[in-house]
C-alpha cells in the first residue's frame, strides 16, 4: 500500500516535477513476468527515480546500512525503504552475499522485477565502475533476462554528499533485455559469471556513455577518501611549520 501511495500521489509526482526525467526505451521492460533491471548508480536519487517511471513494481536489493541506522531517523529510514518493498543486503561478502542472492532469487521466482546496481555502491566520481558478479549469477540461476538502465544526470543533480538534489532534467535509458540462457548450469562458474557480468557492463555503458573504470567502485572509493585524508594531514603539518616559522620570527 505505501509503494503505491508512494509511487502515484507523492514521491512519484515530486520527483516528476523536480528532474523532469526524459524517458528512452522503456518498451523493454518487459510487462510481465520476471527481469532483472541492472542499472548505473551515481546518486542517492537512483532508488526512487526508476522506480517511479516503470509502471510494474521494481524491488531493490539495498544495503543494510538503510535499515539499521540509529535513532528516530534511523527507524524513520527504515521503514521508509521497507513500505516501498526494498530489501535490506548485507555487502560484507562470504555468507552475507550469499543471502543477498537467495532474497534477489526470491524476487525473481514470484514473477517480479528485481533492480539491481552492479557496481554494488554509488559511484564516487560519476565514472561507470567495475560489475560485481552477483547479478549474473542470479540471471543464469533463475533464467531470467536482464534489461540494462542507465542514469544519466543524478549524479550533477545529487552527487554523493548533497543531501537535498538540485532541480534540473535527468535521462532514463533502457536498453534491449540480454538474454544469457547460452550459459545456463554455469551459475557456478566464475569465468562464465565475469563474461555475463562484463556484457551487462558494457551494455551500462552503451547506454550511459561514462567513462568506465576497471576497478570495483568500493575499492576506488577508499583509494581515493585515504588519499584525501593523506593530503589533509600534509597540508596540516605544513600549515604547523608556517605558523611555527611565524611564531619565531615575531619573536626575534
Amino acid at each position: 500500500m505505501l509503494y503505491q501511495v508512494l509511487k502515484y500521489l507523492l514521491l512519484g509526482p515530486l520527483l516528476r516535477l523536480v528532474f523532469r526525467p526524459r524517458i528512452e526505451g522503456l518498451e523493454h521492460v518487459p510487462e510481465e513476468g520476471a527481469a532483472i533491471i541492472a542499472s548505473n548508480h551515481l546518486s542517492f536519487a537512483d532508488h526512487f527515480v526508476m522506480p517511479a517511471i516503470v509502471p510494474r513494481r521494481v524491488t531493490f536489493l539495498a544495503k543494510a546500512e538503510y535499515f539499521t541506522g540509529p535513532g528516530l531517523k534511523g527507524r524513520l529510514t527504515a521503514a521508509f525503504f521497507r513500505g516501498v518493498g526494498q530489501i535490506p543486503v548485507d555487502r560484507s561478502g562470504g555468507r552475507a552475499s550469499r543471502a543477498a542472492l537467495s532474497s534477489g532469487l526470491a524476487v525473481l521466482r514470484k514473477g517480479r522485477l528485481l533492480g539491481i546496481y552492479p557496481e554494488g555502491t554509488r559511484s564516487h566520481d560519476g565514472r561507470l565502475y567495475k560489475g560485481r558478479t552477483g547479478v549474473a549469477s542470479m540471471a543464469v540461476t533463475a533464467g531470467v533476462p536482464v534489461v540494462p538502465c542507465a542514469m544519466i544526470g543524478t549524479f550533477e543533480a545529487q552527487p554523493t554528499g548533497r543531501r537535498l538534489p538540485r532541480a534540473m532534467r535527468i535521462t532514463i535509458r533502457f536498453g534491449a533485455p540480454l538474454d544469457f540462457s547460452r550459459y545456463a548450469g554455469l551459475e557456478d562458474e566464475r569465468i562464465a559469471l565475469r563474461a555475463v557480468t562484463d556484457e551487462i557492463m558494457y551494455a551500462i555503458l552503451a547506454l550511459s556513455g561514462q567513462e568506465y573504470v576497471d576497478t570495483y567502485a568500493g575499492e576506488a572509493k577508499a583509494e581515493a577518501q585515504s588519499q584525501a585524508r593523506a593530503q589533509g594531514r600534509a597540508q596540516g603539518r605544513a600549515q604547523g611549520r608556517r605558523g611555527h616559522g611565524g611564531g619565531k620570527g615575531s619573536a626575534r
